[in-house]
């Protein structure tokens, strides 16, 4: 067996036709068995980027795992070779010689050696034994500065009981292991444990690691039905597929023991299950058929587009793991699973022939048979970039379907092919040239089914053997097997819509997955394969856009990925001077996307004509909408009208009469436009505008502009300018910071809040329930009502709406107290001027939805110098619960209506503050001023009156003050005790 899953795989491409094979001379340099040990290698792992290379060799009938270090420097000439065991300490007398010769490590094993695997992302080391995974970790062990050595170190092995392991791959943690007949996939996955445990685990697992292993070497006890064999009788389980969780149900144990030193460091595995298939033997009327065995079991990793690494630094740190592809074999068939989130089979491969062996790539699966060599394209670039992009299927990108039908590239004759490789531009394959018996090669054998397989058997020296030849194979370059492959697509240009796809699909995954290659951004290639992408992707959307498929969606998404502009489109698909052209699905559905974006693309007078011809003859519902696009800035006005006058006859709709309304301000016609106007309803014009809002904004680099229909409704019809702009805003047609924009540039004021603006804030805050977006909205208007307030500024236009009319139609204006109402009574009249945005203040404060906590620094400009001052301050006051605070300010700047306030304010609870806070300080001020104040005489009569009723007469007593005239409070006394002797 040879195999060599290490390197990470280049550039693939189709099998070139003539002069590409390269026989390897015998004394062509390569590596080269140390003299001393005259062993015959039975399996070879290599790894490019950790430079080490391992085998299995036999000699003296026993098998030996060994492992090559700086090999290079064999096949550079020089013979010094150092042989060590694993783990060895080297000492630093070995510093000078380690540099110039090459390093064969002894790796003991306690069962022989059956087969191995490297990882190709870390260097990890997986070899298969009976009944047993042992790992070995890549180690990077330093000598000095100036020297660093590969070493192994083996850390873990998998007790797999009655499992005898035909082959094994191994990357990124993940394993896959076949039998004759079984897969099993595994993901060992890291345990965070504490350090202080790592003893008590080892205990733990210890015990039951024995047992099986003493359950494995006593065969005669096992119940498995698979290991049964009575005399003529053969028993094979059903075929079964497991994946995910459910492969648990396997009923195949696995048990970890870690061999490391615990120390702080040491990871702690858990083992998952992905995978687990079982195959039966092939039947027939004759018996079974023993060929039916599995092989080429391969773990092949795919890394994030554009992450480059060197060829000698391949760690996880380097280059990111996207996706991960199974891939195994059975001689007619095989299989490729996807291994993410979801397991999943992503490709069955029918060969023609019985394999012999395959391998895996990025891009092709080449396999060979006992006369071919075949290439097969693959879709694990699809997969990946799915991985990559989970959002990739939308509008703005795409990529092929992973369930693309597979197709065979190209089939190749050589003579005996023995074994196959893979490494970045080339193919490597083994032939023997003899003939064979095929007869004795296809005799039945019972013990291939037993599952009872021995360790490997020695082979004869291929040495002795003539007919062995070694060819290495350059492939074809992306580029050129991409250009190979749309020339052959135009040959289905017009006979077969899928096979014209299908060709195209298959040469935009070969770029995609050639992209997807770490050594893209170091690739001599890479100009030319964007550029193969992008004209991969234009090719693409003409099919889709031509011919009428289930996925004509597909058009827009690719013609974006392309580059192309609309009017670059439109020369491919659309003919010049064919009237009786039509147009598919794809085109039109490519098109409408494109124009209702906002673009600063604008088509030509004569390109714009076109579409509108397109639509009109394809889909004329659309053509109001394709109207309103900025890219149809150019389009001729009355040419547009007379379409619409056509299209109004077979369907007319508000978004049409607005549109036509629209076009004769283009042209000046202010008649055809007051007559548009005239024939809807406000309410429908507004439906209209939220069918289409590109009729009153536009987006230019990412900024709403006002349109020329805007403006005019500005001068002419304000009202319907914020009605409709205040039902974008409710459709989520605008932002408010948007709508915000869109005024001041439609006011010519970008430093000041214009008024129709907060016409649009004081109607939105009519219709609108989102609570965040209530409180910015009361937040601005109140802003906006103190600075024109504190800075004597009058609104440029007549507000839209009064004080009354938002009263009555806004839950967030309240009624105006009739305390504020006596305090604006004795007002200065200069501020009559401003009396409405006064008034809409006040109305907003004496309503209960604003937060006045975060309104204070707003109304902060306003002082108690004045009246309107002193109303939002005891406003304020009386919604933060500060009554007593309220009444003080009252009563210094406005006593006469203390009372007033208090009747309206101080109800319920507060109704003790009549008698201990307002009476007293009433009795105070009196006291203080004498008669000379008849409106604190008046307010204390009136507050005792009130007192008098609501107090009992012996409470009353209490509360008056004991230096004053009897004959002020007697009224009241004789008030109060009448009153509860009538009760």
């Amino acid at each position: 067996m040879w195999s060599g899953p290490g390197a990470p795989p280049g550039g693939d491409g189709r099998l070139r036709e003539a002069n590409k094979a390269a026989r390897v001379p015998p004394r062509q340099e390569g590596l080269a068995l140390p003299p001393a040990s005259p062993s015959a290698p039975l399996s070879v792992c290599f790894r490019a980027g950790g430079d080490y290379l391992v085998t299995i060799e036999e000699k003296s009938k026993a098998t030996f795992l060994r492992a090559y270090m700086n090999w290079r420097c064999m096949s550079a000439g020089s013979s010094r070779v150092c042989v060590r065991m694993v783990g060895h300490e080297m000492e630093e007398s070995y510093s000078e010689t380690l540099k110039e010769q090459m390093s064969v490590v002894e790796m003991p094993l306690s069962d022989p050696p059956l087969c191995i695997s490297c990882c190709p992302v870390n260097g990890d080391l997986l070899v298969g034994c009976k009944n047993k995974l042992v790992m070995f970790c890549l180690k990077y062990r330093v000598i000095n500065q100036n020297l660093t050595v590969l070493d192994f170190e083996r850390s873990l092995i998998l007790h797999i009981n009655n499992l005898i392991p035909a082959e094994v791959a191994f990357c990124a943690r993940h394993i896959a292991v076949t039998t004759e007949l079984d897969v099993l996939m595994l993901k060992l996955e890291l345990v965070q444990q504490r350090a202080d445990r790592t003893e008590q685990c080892a205990q733990a697992v210890s015990a039951p690691e024995k047992a099986v292993d003493g359950g494995v070497k006593d065969e005669s006890t096992s119940t498995d039905p698979l290991q049964l064999e009575l005399d003529g009788f053969i028993i094979c389980q059903k075929p079964v597929e497991l994946l995910g969780e459910e492969s648990k149900l396997c009923e195949i144990p696995i048990t970890l023991e870690s061999t490391e030193l615990p120390t702080e460091d040491t990871k702690h595995f858990q083992v998952r299950y992905l995978l687990f298939r079982r195959f039966a033997p092939d039947q027939s009327p004759f018996g079974f058929c023993e060929e039916t065995k599995l092989h080429s079991v391969q773990l092949l990793p795919v890394y994030q587009t554009g992450i480059s690494t060197t060829a000698y630094e391949e760690t996880e740190n380097k280059r990111k793991l996207l996706s991960l592809f199974c891939f195994f074999s059975l001689p007619y068939v095989g299989y490729l699973y996807s291994i993410g989130k979801l397991v999943e089979l992503i490709s069955t491969y029918q060969y023609s022939e019985k394999s012999e062996q395959a391998v895996l790539t990025p891009q092709f699966l080449h396999v060979i048979t006992s006369q071919n060599l075949q290439c097969f394209t693959v879709r694990c670039s699809a997969a990946a970039a799915r991985g990559e992009d989970p959002y990739i299927d939308t509008t703005v990108k795409a990529c092929p379907p992973v369930t693309l039908d597979v197709c065979t590239l190209r089939m190749q004759l050589f003579i005996g092919p023995r074994a196959i490789c893979h490494f970045r531009n080339h193919i490597i394959l083994l032939t023997k040239a003899d003939t064979e018996d095929i007869t004795e090669r296809r005799k039945p054998t019972r013990r291939m089914l037993s599952r009872k397989t021995d360790s490997i058997k020695s082979r004869t020296n291929s040495e002795s053997e003539p007919g062995w030849n070694l060819y290495i194979i350059n492939t074809v370059s992306t580029i050129q097997l991409y250009r190979e492959m749309v020339d052959y697509s135009r040959t289905y240009k017009n006979v077969k819509t899928e096979s014209c796809i299908h060709l195209l699909s298959e040469a935009h995954l070969l770029v995609r997955a050639a992209m997807m290659d770490p050594h893209f951004l170091k690739s001599d290639e890479k100009e030319d394969l964007l550029k193969a992408f992008r004209e991969s992707c234009a090719f693409l959307g003409d099919c889709y856009s031509r011919f009428d498929t289930k996925d004509y969606h597909l058009a827009l998404p690719y013609y974006r990925m392309s580059g192309l502009s609309m009017t670059e489109v439109l020369k491919r698909l659309v003919s010049e001077g064919d009237e009786m052209q039509t147009y598919a699905k794809g085109f039109i559905f490519y098109l409408t996307h494109s124009l209702n974006e906002d673009s600063n693309e604008e088509l030509s007078k004569e390109s714009g004509n076109k579409v509108l011809q397109i639509f009109y003859l394809a889909d004329p519902v659309q053509l109001p909408h394709v109207l309103c696009s900025p890219s149809m800035r150019n389009i001729c006005p009355l040419t547009a009208v007379k379409y619409l006058q056509k299209v109004e006859k077979m369907m007319p709709s508000a978004v049409l009469t607005l549109t036509k309304a629209f076009l004769a301000l283009k042209m000046g016609d202010l008649t055809m436009y007051e007559h548009e106007m005239d024939s809807c309803k406000e309410t429908t014009l507004v439906c209209g505008f939220i069918g289409q809002p590109r009729l009153l904004q536009q987006r230019k680099e990412g900024i709403v502009m006002p349109t020329e229909f805007a403006v005019h409704l500005k001068e002419m019809q304000p009202g319907l300018l914020v009605a409709a702009t205040v039902a974008l805003h409710e459709n989520r047609k605008i932002e408010l910071e948007e709508a915000d924009t869109f005024f001041k540039m439609l006011c010519n004021s970008e430093n000041t809040i214009p008024q129709l603006l907060v016409d649009f804030w004081e109607a939105l805050l009519v219709v609108s329930s989102q609570e965040e977006i209530l409180q910015e909205l009361l937040l601005r208007v109140t802003s906006q009502y103190v600075w024109r307030i504190s800075r004597k500024q009058l609104p440029e236009t007549k507000p839209l709406k009064t004080t009354e009319d938002l009263i009555n139609s806004c839950r967030h204006f309240g009624l105006i107290v009739p305390w504020v109402t006596s305090v604006m009574s004795v007002g200065c009249s200069s501020d009559k001027d401003y009396h409405g945005d006064i008034s809409r203040l006040q109305s907003l404060l004496c309503s209960q939805s604003i937060n006045i906590a975060s309104a204070l620094p707003v109304l902060e400009p306003l002082t108690e110098v004045d009246n309107v001052g002193l109303t939002i301050r005891v406003l304020s006051s009386t919604r933060l619960g500060k009554y007593e605070e309220a009444i003080d300010q009252l009563l210094r700047k406005c006593p006469d209506a203390a009372v007033f306030y208090a009747q309206h304010e101080l109800k319920g609870d507060n109704q003790a503050l009549w008698w201990k806070k307002l009476l007293p300080e009433l009795c105070k001020r009196t006291r203080l001023t004498g008669n000379d104040c008849p409106i604190l005489i008046s307010s204390l009569k009136e507050t005792l009156s009130i007192v008098a009723m609501e107090l009992e007469l012996r409470d009353f007593l209490s509360v008056l003050p004991e230096d004053g005239t009897a004959g002020f409070f007697l009224p009241h006394l004789l008030h109060c005790s009448q009153g509860k002797l009538l009760t």
